[in-house]
């Protein structure tokens, strides 16, 4: 039971499937959440940020909002799988090895993932999305193992990290010299360049500056936004989050940051590495997001290859987190996607 359980947003009937499972996922336990009101839907497994950031994740269940889109509906059309991925969430341990924390461990597990869920539910092909770190790992997959997979959905696509890097920092440290803020123009100074590979302190130093600026969320006169307390909230009401599991979220975000890790981040060009995906591409992205630049992915999305289909949504009310209204709207587009596994 969670620590302040609310009541459900929406409930699965028995006929359907509502539960969480334990795996061994890369030599540890990890626990992935499946919903759906009927298990003969197709397979929809959606791969959160950070990494160690488990929204969606396994504390969704029965929640409809989850950061990257609703899922009410998207329960009655797929069958719905999040993953706390390792170390985040549900997934945290101390005992993780601490240099098994880097990108091509977790693209490996992400794979391990997708072959249980294929062997499980006897299924030949399943749908991918992956948001913000998500993204990186679901590309990567759509683009390496093709016949795995219906069609790929990139929600806040990340294409090349240094290159972003050097576009959140630069924003960061405006938006200090507009506020006057000293210590953070002293602290964004003395992080150098990007690449940051010198020490992780870079890269979450710029990160800490964008949060307390507010850079994930968007809201104007009009568009208002409960922001992170919104996604807060989901952990502290999940059913299956104790307090323990609510205290190590944020002990496994701070555990995922490891130097292999920001070194890993350095090299994430996908531009010069996936040039061609063979299976549909979908990619939607929040017009105000200062987390992830759309300028990177407009550039992208215009030289990649897709001979199966590819589309660029774009949601105007949305930063790097979606303004409920967009994450409905985003649903709507995955549940359009369906056809493609017939």
């Amino acid at each position: 039971m969670g620590v302040f359980w609310a009541k459900r947003d929406f409930v699965v009937p028995p006929t359907g499937i509502s539960k969480v499972e334990q795996l061994v996922i890369g030599g540890i336990q990890q626990y992935v959440l499946i919903q759906s009101e009927n298990i003969s839907n197709p397979i929809l497994l959606m791969l959160h940020g950070g990494p160690g950031l488990p929204v969606p994740g396994v504390s969704n269940r029965s929640r409809d909002y989850a950061l990257a889109t609703t899922t009410k509906d998207l329960v009655k059309h797929y069958t719905l799988v999040f993953w706390d991925q390792r170390g985040a969430g549900k997934s945290y341990a101390r005992n993780i090895p601490e240099d098994s924390f880097n990108v091509a461990q977790f693209v490996a597990d992400a794979k391990e993932v997708v072959q249980y869920l294929k062997n499980h539910f006897h299924r030949d092909k399943i749908f991918i999305a992956g948001h913000s770190w998500g993204s990186i790992l679901g590309l990567r997959l759509a683009y390496e193992n093709p016949t795995d997979f219906y069609a790929y959905i990139g929600i806040s696509q990340l294409i090349n990290w240094a290159e972003n890097d050097v576009l959140c920092l630069r924003w960061a440290l405006d938006k200090a010299i507009e506020t006057n803020n000293q210590k953070a123009i002293d602290e964004l100074t003395n992080c150098g360049e990007p690449p940051f590979v010198t020490s992780v302190e870079q890269w979450t130093t710029v990160r800490k500056w964008l949060a307390k600026y507010n850079a994930m969320i968007y809201s104007d006169d009009q568009v208002k936004h409960s922001g992170m307390k919104l996604a807060f909230s989901i952990l502290m009401r999940s059913p299956d989050y104790s307090i323990r599991n609510i205290m190590n979220t944020f002990k496994g975000f701070g555990a995922s940051y490891t130097q292999t890790m920001i070194e890993d981040f350095a090299t994430i060009n996908y531009e010069e590495e996936i040039t061609r995906v063979e299976i549909p591409v979908t990619i939607i992205h929040g017009s105000k997001d200062l987390q992830v630049y759309g300028e990177l992915l407009e550039r992208y999305y215009q030289s990649l290859e897709a001979p199966a289909g590819k589309q660029l949504i774009w949601m105007e009310h949305s930063s790097h987190m979606f303004h409920p209204d967009d994450a409905r709207a985003i649903e709507r587009e995955i549940i359009k996607l369906k056809h493609l596994s017939n």
